[in-house]
């Protein structure tokens, strides 16, 4: 694998671990600036390591473990802030966020294939609900019907899309 093939697997997999990596930090850590600061290590350390990650393990556990060593780091470099929260703490926090963040892909994954199931009226429907964040009664005006209807319509496919997704992870927890 080429340095541009394995530059592009480590920005695909830091997309997807990205949000539940700063919601580790940013839990972790009381200051804005200084969470964004240690987010933006770890990036830069991954990417740095990024040979030493085993693919057959969720990256995002691997994220999420090195994130708690830079937090304790971070703690441990403040000679003004005391550690907040105790190693055990830490840890247990980044079990429960990548526990979440594994629920989340799970749930996306079912939204995606859901959403190619359904009719085509339906799908444009939300698209333009909520891709393009217009209101009924826009959307009434632009598929020429009523904002009434609009509504009905949107409820029927947001029902239909929650029963889909519902009953794909059903089948995934099995």
């Amino acid at each position: 694998m080429n340095e541009d093939q394995k530059r592009a697997i480590f920005t695909q997999y830091w997309l997807e671990a990205e949000p539940a990596v700063s919601a580790y930090v940013f839990a972790s850590i009381h200051g804005f600036h200084d969470a964004e600061d240690v987010v933006q290590r770890i990036a830069q350390e991954l990417a740095r390591r990024f040979d030493e990650y085993e693919s057959g393990r969720p990256f995002v556990g691997w994220a999420l473990w090195l994130a708690k060593s830079r937090v304790i780091d971070f703690y441990r470099t403040q000679r003004r802030s005391p550690l907040v929260f105790s190693d055990e703490l830490l840890g247990r926090l980044a079990d429960t966020i990548a526990q979440q963040a594994d629920g989340r892909s799970q749930r996306r994954e079912a939204l995606e294939s859901c959403l190619d199931e359904l009719p085509p009226r339906s799908r444009r429907l939300l698209d333009l609900r909520y891709v393009g964040e217009s209101s009924a009664a826009d959307i009434a005006q632009e598929v020429g019907s009523t904002s009434g209807s609009v509504r009905v319509l949107l409820t029927r496919a947001r029902t239909a899309l929650a029963g889909c997704i519902e009953r794909r992870l059903a089948m995934e927890n099995r």
